[in-house]
């Protein structure tokens, strides 16, 4: 990655702060990097941590980046970008504010700016993050890879074609975790109710959580569908365990939920 870019980040959270720490293990100039937060406590913590710079004026931050990353609530994105002043026109902003459409964003932002937008996951902490990157066609492929390598540092990205895409990234890794950790916490609790004492109860069903992860990406050949086959002997206790999911209608649950997030992000899209 080229080191020469700065990058600039409006708001000093957990996403700001799993991003910088992504990108400084990974061999990035902490003296290219700036955070800007209302607070110091976040901004101390960064820059005792990381060695990046730290201002509490988000123009200043615009003005020493070639690449601002806006990372603040997006109820909150319009009175933060009210006033900002492009005076680089090459500056790219990027958004990850889940549901805030590049027309929106354009509302807030000076004239002309050039955005991108990027859903982000709570895994990118750990650095195994999914994000999703959606640019407009005045985005240059270069612009693109740019922002490919920063939310590389910490996990996966893909690119989408349409920005409605954006919204399916929310639904299918944005939110996912949650999906995840209520799954593994019902399991847990049935476990429980079958007499597992609760350490143990967890241990398996996160070791199992993982390895099934582990095992999926270890055999892209496969189907989704062909390894679950693999762990479903007929007649036996996987199966009644899947048919009862099945009869239950998992796989409408599972669309409806997912619709359920994609519509609200098209909600949040007009609400902020």
């Amino acid at each position: 990655m080229n080191n020469t870019q700065k990058i600039s980040f409006i708001g000093a959270g957990n996403m700001s702060k799993a991003i910088i720490s992504g990108l400084v293990d990974k061999g990035y100039l902490p003296t290219n990097i700036m955070a800007s937060n209302p607070s110091a406590g976040k901004l101390d913590a960064l820059k005792d941590t990381l060695g990046i710079h730290t201002t509490h004026n988000n123009q200043e931050a615009i003005d020493f980046a070639d690449v601002v990353m806006l990372s603040v609530k997006p109820h909150l994105m319009h009175s933060v970008c009210a006033g900002f002043t492009l005076h680089n026109l090459d500056t790219l902003f990027v958004s990850i504010a889940a549901g805030l459409t590049v027309k929106r964003l354009r509302e807030f932002l000076p004239e002309n700016a050039h955005i991108v937008r990027v859903m982000p996951n709570t895994p990118s902490a750990i650095g195994l993050g999914m994000s999703g990157i959606y640019a407009t066609s005045d985005i240059t492929d270069s612009q693109v890879h740019l922002v490919e390598q920063i939310m590389q540092s910490v996990g996966k990205t893909v690119v989408v074609k349409t920005e409605d895409d954006i919204n399916t990234v929310i639904a299918a890794a944005g939110s996912s975790p949650a999906y995840f950790f209520l799954i593994a916490e019902v399991m847990q609790r049935a476990a429980i109710d079958m007499g597992m004492d609760k350490t143990s109860a967890r241990t398996l069903v996160e070791q199992a959580m993982l390895g099934s992860a582990s095992l999926m990406q270890k055999t892209p050949e496969l189907e989704l569908s062909q390894l679950r086959a693999q762990v479903t002997s007929k007649g036996g206790t996987t199966a009644k365990a899947v048919e009862s999911l099945q009869q239950d209608n998992i796989d409408k649950i599972f669309a409806r939920a997912m619709q359920a997030a994609v519509a609200r992000a098209k909600e949040m899209s007009e609400q902020f």
